[in-house]
C-alpha cells in the first residue's frame, strides 16, 4: 500500500519546505509514502478561476492511477479529530488499495475532480493557503501514524 499526496505548484516558502521535509522523512519510516507536484500552469493573467481550475483538474486526473482511492482536502469535506483520521487512514491500509491525497490549487477542484473522488475530508473548518496545507497535512499524516503504531508522538 501507497500513499500519494498530490498537489499543484512548488511549495514557494522556504519555512514551509523545511516543515514538510521533516515530516517526510519521518513518514518513510512507517509508510510507502510519496509526494508528486504538478507544475503550475502558465499565461493564466487572462484565465478565471473556472478555467484555472478545469485546467489544473485535467492535469491532476492525468497523473493518478485510476485504482488508486482518491481524497480531497476540501473545506466541505468531512472533519475528523486526530484518532479519527488515524482510524481512517488504518482502514484504508487494511484495504490494500493505494490512497492519493489531492491538495487544490489556489480555487479548489474542478467538477471533473470532484466526481472523480472517493472521499473528501477538511482539516478545519478554517480556511488554510494551498500552501499551508501541504505542511499542516504531512503533520498530522505522521500523527496518525504514530497513533496507528501506539507511538507517543501524539500526547508529546
Amino acid at each position: 500500500m501507497q500513499i500519494k499526496v498530490i498537489q499543484t505548484g512548488k511549495t514557494k516558502f522556504q519555512y514551509l519546505q523545511a516543515g514538510i521535509k521533516e515530516y517526510q522523512g519521518r513518514l518513510k519510516h512507517y509508510i510507502n509514502y510519496e509526494e508528486i507536484t504538478i507544475p503550475d500552469l502558465k499565461n493564466t493573467k487572462n484565465l478565471g478561476p473556472a478555467e484555472i481550475k478545469k485546467k489544473e483538474g485535467e492535469l491532476q486526473l492525468k497523473i493518478m492511477d485510476k485504482s488508486d482511492y482518491l481524497v480531497l482536502l476540501d473545506e466541505a469535506g468531512r472533519k475528523y479529530n486526530s484518532e479519527g483520521f488515524a482510524g481512517f487512514i488504518q482502514k484504508q491500509m487494511n484495504s490494500g488499495r493505494d490512497i492519493a491525497f489531492l491538495i487544490g490549487g489556489a480555487y479548489g477542484f474542478s467538477e471533473d475532480v470532484y466526481t472523480r473522488a472517493n472521499n473528501k475530508i477538511s482539516l478545519s473548518e478554517m480556511t488554510f493557503s494551498h500552501q499551508l496545507v501541504r505542511l499542516v497535512f504531512a503533520e498530522q499524516l505522521y500523527r496518525a501514524m504514530t497513533i496507528i503504531r501506539g507511538e507517543p508522538y501524539h500526547h508529546s
